[in-house]
């Protein structure tokens, strides 16, 4: 049964390293358009969030792996959950083209 939890547990904190993954690097791509500097945003984005998801994986694997499995099914369970949500749905994605055509 404890075992069982951990498992819970470790699927929970990989959709966690998941949503901490995948949305910073949809909020990093946005900032970098406007940014100055876009590679030092991107390679800072990507240095602090893989240094994160690594560290988090480690510890929640705790030399386990099954644990460290599990936790990966999580996290890239989320990058479709991250997807879904972040990315812009039909009507939109319409409405953009009209506008696109009217200024050309």
């Amino acid at each position: 049964m404890k075992e069982q939890l951990f498992m819970i547990l470790a699927f929970i904190a990989g959709i966690a390293l998941g949503v901490l993954f995948f949305y910073g690097l949809w909020l990093t791509v946005k900032k970098m358009m406007t940014s100055k500097a876009p590679a030092l945003w991107v390679l800072g984005s990507f240095l602090v969030r893989t240094g994160i998801t690594l560290t988090g994986f480690y510890y929640v694997s705790q030399g386990n792996l099954l644990r460290l499995l599990i936790c990966l099914l999580g996290f890239v369970a989320c990058r479709y959950i991250v997807k879904r949500f972040v990315s812009p749905n039909e009507e939109s994605q319409l409405q953009l083209k009209k506008e696109a055509g009217h200024e050309s």
